[in-house]
């Protein structure tokens, strides 16, 4: 069987795209999608990705998402310290024993982002 290997993109509306691309390119260094043949894309580490249908009614993300984005960090406590002076406050931090650091934040339209620190 043949299988898909990775994540290819993540595709999502926006009440000011241009806005919020610069905002992810700003806070979490996510390059924007290239717009010619010219431009690299994003180039991400290879590492774990998971992928999790949950719940419908999972209080985990806000039930006004349909899918909440987890990007991996290297440094949890990097990460954490300079959002802040990008006014972003993150929330709902916790560990999970064997599996890593959570995070959470929200990008300027409401968006709940995850933020984890993969154990090792």
């Amino acid at each position: 069987m043949e299988k898909v290997k990775g994540i290819g993109g993540v595709f999502f509306r926006a009440r000011d795209p241009a806005a919020l691309t610069q905002w992810y390119k700003d806070m979490l260094g996510v390059d924007p999608a290239p717009s010619d043949m010219e431009t690299p894309p994003w180039m991400t580490e290879g590492g774990v990705t998971v992928f999790a249908p949950f719940a419908e009614d999972t209080e985990y993300f806000p039930a006004t998402q349909q899918v909440m984005i987890n990007f991996r960090v290297a440094d949890m406590d990097m990460m954490l310290a300079q959002l802040p002076a990008g006014g972003v406050e993150p929330f709902n931090e916790q560990t999970m024993d064997g599996i890593g650091r959570f995070a959470h934040i929200l990008d300027p339209e409401g968006n709940a982002i995850e933020l984890w620190e993969p154990v090792g």
